[in-house]
């Protein structure tokens, strides 16, 4: 059963989930914490930095990940299979026809359409990340995130190589909070 309950909750997040991974996040979150309970705030916030971290696509990722923490390894299959079959199979029937309506003047409304909706979904993303509640009713964001996240934001701006930053807040992080 719930094999079942992931494969339908990843297939709507495949169908529903425009404009990549991270505007699929808060459509993740809300079938993952909201509406299933399968993890806590503070858990999906953790899959979500590991789902960056790692190589390949923040929706395959988080749902690998949150398929094995819900079902074990056929979890991570189900939910993996689940939010990319939807991608594979439009853009296999879509691309026949793209090359001959992409100057349509309806496909051209339709895709202008879905780009507000889109920068929606990720500006939910980042509110949900950028305020976040425990279970407790409280953010589990201190100050010293808030500091990570300045400093690093602030040497981003000043171009300094992303993989530094990475590593150099992977360090803060240890030294602030230990292993």
């Amino acid at each position: 059963m719930i094999l079942l309950q992931l494969f339908v909750s990843y297939l709507k997040i495949g169908f529903f989930g425009f404009g990549g991974g991270y505007a699929m996040l808060s459509l993740i979150h809300s079938e993952v914490v909201v509406r299933n309970a399968w993890l806590t705030n503070g858990e999906f916030s953790d899959i979500v930095a590991i789902s960056q971290m790692t190589p390949g696509p923040i929706a395959i990722n988080s749902a690998t990940y949150i398929g094995y923490e819900v079902a074990g390894v056929w979890g991570s299959v189900v939910a993996t299979v689940a939010v990319s079959l939807p991608a594979l199979t439009l853009m296999m029937l879509i691309t026949r026809f793209y090359i001959r309506l992409r100057n349509n003047r309806f496909m051209a409304g339709a895709i202008a359409g879905m780009r507000p909706v889109v920068i929606g979904m990720i500006a939910a993303a980042a509110l949900l990340l950028i305020f976040p509640h425990s279970d407790e009713g409280r953010s589990f964001i201190d100050a010293w995130s808030w500091v990570i996240f300045s400093v690093t934001l602030l040497c981003s701006a000043l171009k300094v190589n992303p993989i530094v930053l990475i590593v150099l807040s992977a360090v803060a992080g240890i030294v602030i909070y230990g292993l």
